[in-house]
């Protein structure tokens, strides 16, 4: 697996906590945060590959931080996470840009299949906009 950087968004502490060290002890750089606010900050000043985000948190929602991570990071791919209850924002959320969903709660292995795929459509599509830029020079 190629090394890249997850970023775990959930306002259930204990939750994002167990997946950044089950992402840690596969040999994936992983950090968390507990709001869409404090994401988009990591993400201002870290970046990230991809991130994996709850959909239903107080404040900023999962959606709305969806569409802030797409604005102003457009190549971070994010993966979605949901209860059975807010099936259809997940759909919305595919519609607005996000990689895939799973539900809650997950299997690690899911997700890690998840996080691979969606790093590497991320290469695929670096690779795209390097490749635009040597045509334009």
């Amino acid at each position: 697996m190629d090394s890249f950087h997850v970023l775990i968004v959930d306002d259930e502490v204990e939750f994002m906590e167990t997946l950044v060290k089950r992402m840690r002890r596969r040999n994936i750089e992983a950090s968390g945060a507990v709001s869409g606010e404090q994401a988009l900050a990591i993400l201002a000043v870290k970046g990230a590959d991809v991130v994996v985000l709850d959909v239903r948190m107080p404040e900023m929602d999962g959606i709305e931080t969806l569409q802030a991570i797409k604005t102003d990071h457009p190549l971070v791919e994010v993966v979605l996470l949901t209860g059975h209850a807010s099936l259809s924002v997940a759909r919305e959320g595919m519609e607005l840009g996000a990689f895939d969903y799973l539900m809650k709660p997950i299997n690690i292995d899911e997700l890690l299949y998840k996080l691979q795929d969606a790093y590497d459509k991320r290469k695929i599509h670096e690779k795209q906009l390097q490749n635009s830029k040597e045509v334009i020079e």
